[in-house]
């Protein structure tokens, strides 16, 4: 589980770093990297950063643990 949660901790990390990019520089990295926003390896990266945003919800409770 511990793999699962890096995992998901650096698609989100992937995930604010472009819109970063976006917000300051008006360059979407991944659809740059990947062949625009539309190809399908773009959504594919897309889609498992939002997931990953999703789950790091849960990320939640291991903090409010950690702090009892």
């Amino acid at each position: 589980m511990k793999a699962l949660n890096s995992i998901i901790l650096a698609l989100v990390i992937i995930g604010a770093i472009n819109w970063g990019c976006v917000g300051i520089f008006g360059v979407d990295l991944v659809g740059a990297l990947f062949g625009g926003m539309t190809s399908a390896m773009s959504r594919i990266i897309f889609t498992l950063v939002g997931l990953a945003g999703l789950w790091a919800f849960t990320f939640f409770n291991k903090v409010d643990e950690e702090q009892s």
